[in-house]
């Protein structure tokens, strides 16, 4: 999945951009509002961490044009602590608000909420769930194998990044997998018979990547 971190504290982008990379998400970063608005507009972003106080846009302003142009989660950070400070934020569209200063774990789990990650995650007509291992469309089980479920996860959570077949042999097959790579072919044609053709993207001599920009 895809994360926006947008501070113009470059050491805190940094510190929040380690925890969520080794959690396995890709980020992307920002100093200011205009910088995060222009991020949204070529990357397909999952969750933006926006800090309150930027130079040029603000994180307050940054978070009413995301929600004005799609259905883009929000996290504020902000060293204000008052109640009203948070109303504010929530009033802007905020999905949840964290006070700096912060521990980055609480940052994480934190997300990973607001994304359903520990549970179910719905994107578009699919609703797939992680801890049942289940993958719905509009509304019926599509009964996916485990290495089918498995690649439609990795793909989830690197969702718009080109996966070449190693890449994919690697996370779902294992470091240790011994046979040929076309195996990857084949399930991946097997995954879009069942959830459409739509979804997975072929990158000719590069590899495959997950889309889906008309839910």
């Amino acid at each position: 999945m895809n994360i926006l971190v947008a501070d113009d504290e470059w050491q805190m982008v940094k510190l929040i951009q380690v925890y969520f990379e080794q959690a396995g998400f890709q980020v992307h970063t920002a100093k200011n509002g205009e910088e995060a608005l222009e991020i949204i507009e070529h990357h397909s972003i999952d969750l933006a961490v926006l800090d309150w106080m930027m130079p040029i846009m603000s994180g307050i302003q940054a978070c009413k044009e995301m929600k004005r142009r799609g259905q883009i989660k929000v996290l504020m950070l902000t060293a204000k602590g008052d109640h009203e400070a948070e109303l504010q934020a929530l009033e802007a569209g905020a999905d949840d608000y964290v006070k700096k200063p912060f521990d980055p774990r609480v940052l994480l789990i934190r997300a990973k909420k607001l994304l359903q990650i520990d549970g179910q995650a719905r994107i578009g007509d699919l609703v797939i769930d992680r801890e049942g291992h289940k993958v719905w469309k509009a509304g019926k089980d599509l009964h996916v194998t485990k290495k089918e479920f498995q690649l439609l996860k990795c793909f989830m959570n690197n969702r718009g990044r080109v996966l070449t077949r190693e890449v994919l042999l690697d996370q779902v097959w294992g470091i240790d997998y011994v046979g040929e790579d076309r195996t990857v072919d084949t399930h991946i044609r097997r995954l879009r018979e069942k959830i459409g053709e739509e979804w997975i993207v072929t990158h000719r001599g590069l590899g495959y990547s997950f889309e889906h920009n008309h839910e």
